[in-house]
């Protein structure tokens, strides 16, 4: 019987600890009330997230996928040989098929998410893709403290794609991107994906799309918190508002009160004024200078820069 040589390993980065109970309250106690992002992807909003990327509106998905099918080659030259491959945020893992075709010399590929369930599923199916690469799937928060499998590669490559940097605050993008620095060596790289500053029309498109798809995901975030939280939120007295603010450089994202209103969750009564928003995701553009600034100051060196053929969105391979 011809033996099966296993290519799949399953690793528990870190275990999550957040409160969020407490994280939740906190945030909407503030006088601008606020929401974590990270709280939109639960299941439902994972799924609702995967069909916004298949929207006509919402370019980033398609232009990044342009991108790397386009320059793949190049992008494993720079990567160079006996690497491995590290992603964040790897969750169904489809862009980075395009690099694991065309970096044949990659010995390792190391998926990280925080969602367990989906996580291994990709992996394994990852694994039968590609049986001589060795694959390491690690259910951890990516921002936080995690452990590391032990890799045999000379080089460490960290892909992060979808311009998911944008989400953080300034002083967030610049801890993540130091903390990165410092969890590579010298002569290690990321290749990460960013969102370009472009026309208000279309990016506020983009986040209001016809069919209504992040809207549902938006107001979704209520949903959770009446599931997990025992709140009493109604769905029907919120509505999803996007838009792009120029003087900040980001798109924001809220749900907005239709009415004065008394929300329970858990033991506590939050008041809403009609009008009133829960701020609930920000996503930041840059110019192609602004981020490589931004780089440079986390202690990385900008080596290459792909981008599409509007200059909507850009991929950039950077080196501690």
């Amino acid at each position: 019987m011809k033996t099966i040589k296993q290519n799949v390993h399953y690793h528990l980065g870190n275990e999550t600890e957040t409160d969020m109970y407490s994280e939740v309250l906190n945030g909407l106690k503030k006088s601008s009330k606020s929401i974590s992002p990270k709280y939109l992807y639960d299941k439902r909003g994972s799924e609702l997230f995967e069909e916004i990327t298949m929207l006509p509106e919402y370019y980033p998905t398609r232009t990044e996928l342009h991108i790397l099918n386009k320059y793949k080659h190049e992008m494993a030259d720079a990567a160079g040989s006996d690497s491995a491959l590290i992603e964040f945020g790897s969750g169904s893992s489809e862009k980075v098929r395009t690099l694991l075709g065309a970096m044949r010399e990659l010995n390792e590929y190391v998926a990280i998410d925080i969602s367990k369930d989906f996580l291994y599923q990709s992996a394994k199916a990852l694994s039968i893709e590609y049986p001589n690469i060795q694959v390491h799937a690690v259910s951890a928060d990516y921002t936080e403290k995690f452990n590391m499998p032990e890799l045999n590669s000379e080089r460490k490559i960290v892909f992060f794609p979808g311009s998911t940097i944008g989400n953080f605050e300034r002083d967030e993008m610049m801890a993540f991107l130091k903390k990165t620095s410092q969890f590579l060596t010298k002569g290690d790289g990321m290749l990460i994906g960013v969102d370009l500053k472009k026309d208000a029309a279309v990016l506020n498109a983009a986040y209001n799309d016809n069919k209504r798809i992040t809207s549902k995901f938006n107001l979704n975030l209520l949903n959770r918190f009446n599931r997990e939280l025992l709140a009493d939120f109604k769905l029907e007295h919120f509505s999803h508002h996007a838009f792009y603010n120029k003087d900040k450089g980001r798109v924001e994202m809220h749900l907005v009160s239709l009415k004065n209103q008394r929300i329970t969750i858990g033991n506590e009564k939050i008041t809403f004024n009609e009008g009133e928003t829960i701020h609930t995701e920000n996503s930041y553009k840059f110019t192609i200078k602004e981020f490589q600034d931004i780089a440079r100051k986390c202690g990385f060196t900008s080596r290459n820069v792909w981008c599409d053929e509007k200059e909507w969105f850009s991929m950039h391979y950077l080196v501690v």
